[in-house]
């Protein structure tokens, strides 16, 4: 199963572990998230249900292209990492 993680600053505001999901795209592993923690769904999805602006998924070190429909196929073996950017000044 694809191992699903969450940086830091995610993991400090909502509870989101590291985990093993079942699917076969980015948006299935993140539903399967989305299910053991609902407040992760708003840090992570806008109202469209894309990805927010200011957050990045990684499917083994590449950054996913399609931010709206999440359909990016996921293998067994893949490692996807969820990021939030920070900012400030």
């Amino acid at each position: 199963m694809p191992r699903l993680s969450f940086t830091q600053n995610l993991r400090r505001h909502v509870t989101c572990p590291e985990m093993q999901v079942a699917g076969s795209t980015v948006k299935d592993a993140l539903e399967h998230a989305f299910a053991d923690s609902p407040r992760l769904r708003s840090y992570i999805l806008d109202d469209q249900g894309g990805l927010h602006t200011h957050v990045a998924i990684m499917v083994n070190g590449e950054a996913i292209v399609d931010r709206t429909t999440l359909a990016h196929p996921l293998s067994e073996q893949d490692e996807v990492y969820v990021m939030q950017a920070l900012s400030g000044g």
